[in-house]
């Protein structure tokens, strides 16, 4: 690390760490493994919601059961509202990553670049998530969910740049891996805590944001961020904001198609994966929809958890991040088609495992090549955040993107064969990549 210089606003007082300087210290397991927690609760908080709490909020309102009026399947009304909740939430996000990532670009606390948006996205989220407990209408669900989703982007922009900033690059696919591996392990916990130990919907949210304070909270407190001083931080102004969000791919073209290939990889793992209850049970027939969708999610976890740490670690290894990236794309899609193409449940659980082995593979390695295209030291928060555009929004209009597939192009088959098609454009997209191997 580098030191800066002493200004009218920075201490004298020995050598400061540079905020903007390049990480060469690797990070130790102590620092590991309070990454990992802190996403674990972010996870848990953020996709228990998503796969099992919010839907079920949403179903018990408009009291969906069989089929409606006119022979019109009642389940569509629960997806559509789900979806629409979905889109509000994602167009909030759509603003709050490159924003809240650029202010901690900007950020001089004397706690760091980081931290105070990692406590104030934390405590958002967390309250949020209680309040949607409350929730019986519409409204209401909408509101709170979006504000969740908001806290959420905060504190995910600001924890990843943390990868930019502390983490050298040639340990960055494992790391990586304690991003993707918690999520596949927040997926199967934060369900089996709802559905068996914190049941019914205000203790289901209530737990969720319980657990999610207290697994950030060691990282914020006990990890070390480094303060950027006055002399260094960008212009902060309105325009400086807006013209950042566009990062021009002629000048940047590996930024380009690294987010390019992260939106349709995303789009087609959403695709795939969010109406997973609803193919279960309206696709399959399954009368055991929601024991079954417990037994994919661990066929899906497992593969995710072996995959992103070994495919990360390997990465690193061989210092290899695109074809990584590429094979992962490539899986997704052949799971896709496997659903498409054998819609039954033996052949949904090896599409779990399938789905799994590339999901994992790509969220380690992705995330690790991402902070290797990235444009400017001086704004790592806020690229990252466009990057994390590309996770989040695609999950949030999903839903209602797919219930309108299955409805208007012919059912499940149709959305698993455009899930394929989205696989296959993000292994092209990535295949563009010069600058990293």
């Amino acid at each position: 690390m580098t030191a800066v210089p002493p200004t009218a606003s920075t201490p004298a007082a020995g050598p400061q760490p540079d905020a903007l300087a390049e990480p060469t210290r690797r990070v130790g397991g102590r620092w590991v493994a309070l990454f990992g927690a802190a996403w674990l609760g972010i996870w848990m908080a953020q996709l228990t919601p998503v796969q099992l709490l919010l839907p079920l909020q949403i179903d018990e309102h408009l009291a969906v059961s069989g089929t409606g009026a006119g022979g019109t399947p009642a389940w569509t009304d629960s997806v559509i509202a789900f979806g629409v909740i979905s889109a509000v939430a994602g167009v909030f996000a759509l603003i709050a990553f490159p924003v809240t990532g650029a202010l901690s670009d900007r950020t001089t606390s004397r706690f760091g670049r980081r931290r105070p948006w990692i406590a104030g996205g934390t405590l958002l989220f967390a309250a949020s998530l209680l309040l949607l407990g409350l929730q019986t209408g519409l409204v209401g669900i909408a509101v709170f969910w979006t504000l969740a989703i908001v806290g959420f982007c905060v504190l995910s922009a600001a924890l990843t740049a943390a990868i930019s900033d502390q983490v050298p690059v040639d340990q960055r696919g494992l790391v990586s891996a304690f991003i993707s591996a918690p999520q596949a392990v927040g997926l199967i916990l934060g369900v089996l805590l709802a559905t068996l130990l914190f049941t019914g919907q205000l203790l289901g949210y209530t737990a969720m944001a319980v657990l999610l304070v207290l697994l950030v909270a060691p990282f914020c407190l006990l990890v070390p961020d480094a303060r950027l001083h006055p002399a260094q931080r960008p212009p902060l102004t309105l325009r400086a904001l807006v013209e950042g969000f566009w990062v021009s791919p002629r000048e940047h073209p590996d930024f380009g198609f690294t987010l390019l290939s992260r939106i349709l990889v995303n789009i087609g793992n959403a695709l795939g994966t969010t109406l997973l209850l609803y193919f279960l049970m309206f696709g399959l027939n399954d009368p055991n929809a929601e024991d079954d969708l417990l037994v994919l999610i661990v066929i899906y976890t497992i593969f995710v958890v072996l995959a992103s740490v070994v495919a990360g670690a390997l990465s690193d290894r061989l210092r290899r991040r695109r074809v990584f990236v590429l094979a992962a794309a490539v899986l997704q899609a052949l799971a896709a088609l496997l659903l498409a193409f054998v819609p039954e449940l033996t052949a949904t659980m090896i599409g779990a495992a399938l789905l799994g082995l590339g999901y994992g593979c790509f969220l380690s390695v992705d995330q690790a090549l991402a902070t290797q295209v990235l444009p400017d030291p001086a704004s790592r928060g806020k690229d990252l955040g466009i990057m994390n555009i590309a996770t989040a929004v695609p999950q949030a209009v999903a839903p209602l993107a797919g219930a309108a597939i299955v409805t208007l192009l012919g059912g499940f088959p149709a959305l698993f064969l455009v899930s394929a098609l989205f696989g296959f454009g993000g292994a092209l997209a990535v295949s563009r990549v010069r600058s990293v191997r």
